[in-house]
């Protein structure tokens, strides 16, 4: 990989975005035509900096276009209750849904009117679970609406600065699936690096899942269920939680199908990597949640796995605790190295799969510098430190 001189304080996530209140002929369009209808986007040049995006859009998000984000999964019903419940809310109000700043959270008065709602919506519930559930849904209903007609679906990134032409794909080898677990405030993030393996590998190879959203993790956990638990393996560099290295994981695998054509492949011979994609102060809260599922399906730990993986170009693009540890990309890669080295492996490609995702790391950090200095802004960040507190 090659090395960046440029390094990055806080990336903001989304436009300073403008919603139109609907006519009276849009309050009688059916869900069913709205959610067909896309979105357009028109720039003003109100501001050099940010420019301000007036959107007039559906009333709901269509599968199609929930798809397109980066996944083959059902719209999370919740997700979509939200989005609806915020535009009727816009529609039965005097303000307009305004997202911007860092973060691309909700302003102005609108704010004020859904955040009341929310809190008490929020308060009523009766456990944790429906909390979060309720948390995370919200989270990515504020990121769908607020990133509709300026990010690029596929990258993330705002068009103007779309990368995906750049990005060149890689067959992952058949028998290896990641499973990005992702926090729901990384979603959408323009400088997340998990959403690189679906755009290297595709979406059966790297499959989204998005942490308190029940339908997602119920998928992915009864991929486990199918698999056992001897073929799932978590990527998290915990001191306190027993780990074993790549060597000592897969030195003794001796299956016969390694070199087995992807037809012949069941679903219950795939090795599944947890890759727990979000800050490091969340992903606490995130492995205790796949452990307290491990214990509860398998009544064992969730096996874990250290790479010996040091710092990746991405420390240059956000800030990491400490300089052992890495961006989930950054941990694709390391797994992929590591696995090559072991014998039964080396035939496989995994080298040249991990550098495919290597080069859209560049990619990426190469997109999100040009950006910055289009606009003006700085590119350096003062260096902090950081305790090891993961």
């Amino acid at each position: 990989m090659r090395h960046q001189q440029t390094m990055f304080t806080s990336i903001p996530i989304f436009r300073a975005l403008t919603i139109l209140k609907c006519s009276n002929h849009h309050h009688t369009t059916t869900s069913a035509s709205m959610a067909a209808t896309p979105a357009t986007t028109v720039c003003s040049a109100a501001s050099p900096s940010i420019q301000d995006h007036v959107t007039v859009r559906a009333a709901t998000i269509s599968l199609q276009e929930w798809q397109a984000w980066g996944t083959d999964s059902p719209m999370p019903t919740q997700v979509a209750q939200i989005v609806e419940e915020m535009v009727d809310l816009e529609r039965q109000s005097d303000a307009q849904m305004k997202f911007g700043g860092l973060g691309g959270k909700l302003k102005g008065d609108f704010k004020t009117q859904e955040d009341k709602k929310h809190r008490a919506k929020y308060k009523a519930l009766d456990d944790s679970e429906q909390k979060l559930h309720f948390f995370s849904a919200r989270q990515i209903a504020c990121r769908l609406l607020g990133s509709r007609g300026y990010l690029c679906q596929k990258c993330w990134l705002p068009q103007e600065d779309c990368m995906c032409s750049r990005v060149v794909t890689s067959n992952l080898w058949h028998r290896i699936r990641f499973w990005l677990y992702m926090h729901p405030k990384d979603f959408l993030r323009q400088n997340n690096t998990g959403k690189l393996l679906w755009q290297v590998f595709g979406i059966n190879a790297a499959k989204l899942c998005l942490f308190g959203i029940a339908e997602h993790e119920e998928i992915m956990w009864n991929a486990f269920s199918h698999s056992g638990r001897n073929n799932v393996w978590c990527l998290y560099p915990n001191k306190n939680t027993p780990t074993k290295s790549v060597e000592d994981s897969f030195t003794g695998c001796t299956s016969n199908n390694l070199l087995s054509e992807p037809h012949q492949t069941d679903e219950g011979e795939m090795f599944n990597f947890i890759l727990i994609d979000g800050t490091w102060s969340n992903s606490a809260a995130m492995f205790r949640r796949l452990k307290e599922r491990a214990d509860l399906i398998w009544g064992d730990d969730l096996p874990c796995i250290s790479l010996s993986t040091g710092a990746s170009a991405m420390h240059k693009l956000r800030p990491q605790p400490s300089w052992d540890r890495t961006c989930t990309a950054g941990a694709a890669v390391g797994l992929l190295d590591e696995l090559h080295l072991v014998s039964q492996f080396n035939s496989l490609g995994l080298d040249k799969q991990a550098e495919a995702v290597e080069n859209s790391v560049d990619v990426l950090l190469a997109s999100l510098t040009g950006r910055r200095l289009r606009m003006g802004r700085s590119v350096t960040r003062r260096q902090r430190h950081h305790d090891d507190f993961c």
